[in-house]
């Protein structure tokens, strides 16, 4: 594996790391990496980890959900199941922002499943996905709007811009930002979907916490750090929503890495009782599992 190790925070660029945690890779290669935190600003960061050129293997199985169409297990079964729930819910927040059809670039959008919902809405749709499989589905459904690489886009091109659990798996995260915030249309919006290391799930389950989802997940957020990463790339948060269906998929998976061995039922009682316990607690701190950020520029 070439590795990369992180000296510098992207968020406030201080350079004291203290070592968080060693989490297993459950989904695809049972390797361990570690997660250090900011001394400064707290941020978490995945480091050792596989860089940009390697770390495709990370994704290269049907097991990783968000970039295959098939359900096969229980947990897939529910996920894909959330993302349909979900399509809808999408659309109802941001038709708050843009009640007219408009155009949308969705960075990291899997297979197009959000997309095709935008598109069939009457939108203009634009797809970067770094994935070959995932980005030949997408296509196949999308009829080829879907690109390899952001470099592809002009600039002040789009009204809305979406990354839907994406920005955690970006390598260069300012740069991206940047990036991306030039694309946008004057009074353009971007919407970012992002864990939430301060939940009560994440608290609960530790290491085992499937959020973490080690070496895919380079960074691992709060509220604070976020808005500090976009207001350093000149972006300011204007709205924080959560993903509350979240707590529950999040907490069956990470129940069942703690506990492996138990039965299926206890695990999914387990999980209910914590994704449930972490949107109550959540009502009153706003930690929700995952969270959505609404940002324009500055």
């Amino acid at each position: 594996m070439d590795t990369e190790i992180i000296t510098t925070c992207p968020v406030c660029n201080h350079s004291n790391f203290i070592l968080c945690y060693s989490v297993k890779d459950h989904s695809i290669t049972g390797e361990t990496f570690e997660l250090i935190k900011c001394t400064q600003c707290n941020l978490i960061i995945t480091s050792p980890r596989p860089n940009k050129e390697s770390i495709g293997k990370y994704y290269a199985s049907e097991n990783y959900i968000s970039h295959s169409v098939k359900s096969k297990s229980l947990f897939d079964k529910i996920y894909l199941t959330a993302r349909n729930i979900t399509l809808n819910w999408k659309y109802q927040l941001i038709n708050k922002y843009f009640p007219s059809p408009a155009s949308v670039l969705d960075y990291g959008c899997g297979t197009g499943h959000f997309l095709n919902h935008m598109y069939n809405l009457g939108w203009n749709v634009i797809g970067i996905e770094p994935t070959q499989t995932a980005r030949l589905k997408a296509n196949q459904l999308l009829g080829n709007k879907v690109a390899e690489d952001i470099e592809t886009v002009n600039a002040s091109s789009v009204n809305l811009i979406t990354l839907w659990h994406v920005l955690e798996h970006v390598h260069h995260l300012n740069y991206t930002i940047q990036k991306l915030k030039s694309l946008l249309k004057p009074n353009g919006i971007i919407i970012i979907a992002v864990p939430n290391c301060k939940s009560h799930d994440c608290q609960y389950y530790r290491e085992q916490w499937a959020g973490y989802d080690v070496p895919r997940h380079l960074w691992h957020f709060t509220q604070e750090t976020m808005t500090q990463l976009l207001k350093k790339n000149g972006l300011k948060v204007v709205e924080t929503k959560p993903m509350k269906l979240d707590s529950f998929y999040v907490s069956l998976l990470s129940e069942s890495y703690k506990n492996p061995n138990q039965p299926k039922l206890v695990t999914g009682l387990k999980a209910f009782t914590e994704g449930l316990l972490s949107n109550f607690k959540a009502k009153k701190n706003t930690e929700y599992s995952s969270l959505i950020y609404i940002a324009k520029p500055e």
